[in-house]
């Protein structure tokens, strides 16, 4: 596995778990209105570095179960003009997009990562990115966001996952990419139950084995809900505990909504490996 990758214009160290704050460019973000406003993503982008955000994640169109997709010019018209204005934070940017027209663009507008639920899958995606310097976070999703939620099953969970991403790593690294490029997410809530959900989070490990940086993102997701009980809006600590615990597992990025929580569970998690 790689401590440090490429990613744009960084070179992204992950010897230490980095937090990655998720900036929302949509009316109807799965877990809490989107910044609809460049200043508005711009307060959002400050206030998530103030509380110790490493990356951002830009996303113009919902993945939650039962979104509906949007056009690309309207994807587009949301995310270039943040990603301009956020590039000069200094930090890495990502951008949470499935369509290759919004790859090219982001890439030219400074985006330093494509996240892709899809897992680059797209016609055209593969040429949107394998000759860039971005980073590339290949995602497993069973189904598409509309019906993903809708009983999924699998024989064995972990395996399957595994499966699915080391043939997409096969596909990019054959389309040029380089495996210091790559980093994978198992996609918790992306067509699984949450009895699928915790035995990836049980055996996070399973997946270190294919050899690449695992990023987790379960912030705020219907699994900590059902755990819990509490509603989207009262789930910051059940998603620190979440975070904590797959970085404990081997996560070197976790994604979240609630910044300053995860990163104080994670100076918890620092301090404990320190004093060992």
């Amino acid at each position: 596995m790689f401590s440090v990758i490429d990613c744009g214009r960084f070179k992204l160290d992950l010897s230490a778990p980095r937090i990655m704050a998720i900036i929302n460019v949509t009316p109807d973000s799965f877990s809490a209105p989107g910044h609809m406003t460049v200043d508005a993503a711009l307060r959002a982008a400050e206030l998530a570095v103030e509380e110790g955000a490493d990356m951002l994640d830009i996303g113009g169109e919902s993945s939650r179960p039962g979104a509906l997709p949007v056009s690309e010019q309207e994807e587009l018209d949301r995310v270039v003009p943040v990603v301009e204005a956020l590039a000069s934070f200094g930090l890495p940017l990502s951008v949470d997009t499935v369509k290759p027209g919004v790859m090219k663009a982001v890439i030219s507008a400074g985006a330093d990562m494509i996240n892709d639920i899809a897992g680059f899958r797209a016609e055209g995606a593969l040429d949107a990115v394998a000759e860039a310097s971005v980073a590339l976070c290949v995602m497993h999703m069973k189904g598409q966001p509309g019906t993903m939620q809708l009983a999924p099953e699998y024989s064995e969970v972990c395996q399957e996952v595994s499966e699915f991403l080391s043939g997409r790593v096969g596909v990019l690294e054959a389309a040029g990419v380089a495996r210091q490029r790559i980093v994978l997410d198992p996609g918790f809530g992306f067509g699984k139950s949450l009895e699928h959900n915790l035995a990836m989070l049980r055996d996070l490990e399973a997946f270190l084995a294919l050899g690449f940086p695992l990023l987790v993102g379960m912030s705020r997701k219907t699994m900590l809900g059902q755990i819990t009980g509490r509603d989207v809006s009262g789930r910051a600590i059940a998603g620190a505990v979440a975070a904590f615990a797959a970085v404990e597992r081997g996560a070197r990025i976790v994604r979240t909504h609630d910044v300053a929580q995860t990163r104080d569970a994670l100076r918890v998690w620092g301090a404990l490996e320190a004093a060992a």
